[in-house]
């Protein structure tokens, strides 16, 4: 039986455990560990001992571990069979992860479903060797960080569905905005797989989502963009989906005069100004005519709807434009402490019983000793 003279690392830079081919080992075999590494003594499944880096003799001087595996005679060299594993205890920080399919989450925003997929990359180290060797490495010739990966992507799929749901509840975002919070997501995460991958001997070093993607072509994302963007398209021109939907009815109904569409329009804009819900619809009707008639209008000062230049009451909301505004009884004015409406007339404030300073320009309460009105400017001499 061929005996080992020497026992060393001959595998590749990337592998986490690797085992030593042949296992008819023998005392006074010479054992070389390099840096960054141990080497574990395994036999029947148990490990026996763990040899840090340096050149190690196989004997039971120094080894007494060893009379536990083999009887020694007397006076000899005795051969015996055992595994030795090399374990590489280096920083291993480029380990790339993705789920491998979209993962179905709820948008709390908008309530749709939308698929998702993650991705990015993770750090570990080997703090544990028997522990790692024993519980993940089993009969493997060797491990490498590919198989890390293939072995917990069920739990980090699992955590990045968890943390994604967990992050749009409770911030209550959208999930197109779900990349503004990929380091809180990661720290999550970070969190959470750390404590399984302790039970086998792995260090979690570091843990980061780089992206959170849904796919364009997703009909589900395609609806939700387009909503977004024309709400967007809304806000930025100054009017909402109702509103544009009525105004292109009118817009219509205006243009097809000739047809039978204009008196229903009419009749039924006739009912909701008597259940006061026309004074919008009328306005926007009127403004509509007017701007196919050409004729003269102003702007109606209360509700700013526009008005042929010869009509007095405000088809709208019924102000009177050609009454003279009465600086005493302005509507306009406020008190300047709770902001409940006065006149000119008023002395107290009839919300929260405040004396009211009129200033003697616009008639606008002023602020308790305040030497400039806010409305128009004056400054007490």
């Amino acid at each position: 039986m061929a005996i080992v003279e020497v026992v060393k690392y001959n595998g590749k830079p990337d592998v986490l455990a690797w085992k030593y081919p042949n296992e008819e080992l023998g005392t006074w075999t010479q054992l070389i560990v390099n840096e960054s590494q141990e080497a574990v003594l395994v036999k029947g499944g148990k490990v026996f001992d763990v040899f840090d880096s340096g050149r190690h003799t196989l004997e039971t001087a120094n080894i007494p571990i060893l009379n536990k595996i083999i009887n020694l005679p007397f006076g000899g060299r005795s051969p015996f069979t055992a595994e030795v594993w090399y374990i590489n205890k280096g920083y291993n920080l480029d380990i790339k992860w993705g789920t491998p399919s979209p993962v179905q989450i709820q948008d709390p925003k908008y309530g749709i479903f939308v698929p998702v997929r993650a991705n990015g990359v993770f750090g570990i180290r080997i703090s544990d060797a028997g522990k790692f060797l024993i519980k993940l490495v089993a009969t493997m010739p060797a491990f490498d960080a590919m198989t890390v990966t293939k072995y917990f992507r069920g739990l980090y799929v699992t955590r990045i569905k968890d943390a994604i749901s967990t992050y749009l509840i409770h911030e209550k975002i959208g999930i197109l905005e779900i990349n503004a919070y990929l380091d809180e997501i990661s720290q999550y995460m970070k969190d959470k797989i750390q404590p399984v991958m302790d039970e086998y001997g792995i260090e979690l070093v570091s843990f980061f989502v780089n992206e959170i993607s849904v796919p364009e072509d997703d009909t589900a994302v395609k609806k939700l963009k387009d909503a977004l963007s024309k709400k967007a398209e809304m806000d930025i021109i100054g009017y909402n989906y109702h509103q544009e939907r009525s105004f292109d009815t009118l817009e219509g109904a205006a243009k097809n005069t000739g047809s039978g569409t204009a008196p229903l329009m009419g009749a039924g804009m006739g009912f909701g100004m008597g259940q006061g819900f026309g004074a919008v619809f009328g306005s926007m009707a009127q403004e509509i005519q007017l701007n196919h008639s050409g004729a003269a209008v102003k702007e109606c000062p209360k509700c700013h709807a526009r008005i042929p230049r010869t009509q007095r009451f405000c088809g709208g909301c019924g102000f009177d434009t050609e009454k003279k505004p009465d600086s005493s009884e302005s509507a306009s004015m406020a008190c300047s402490s709770c902001g409940g409406e006065i006149t000119g007339n008023t002395k107290f404030c009839p919300e929260c019983g405040r004396k009211i300073n009129h200033c003697p320009n616009c008639g606008n309460d002023m602020e308790d000793h305040a030497a400039r009105c806010d409305s128009c400017g004056y400054v007490k001499p």
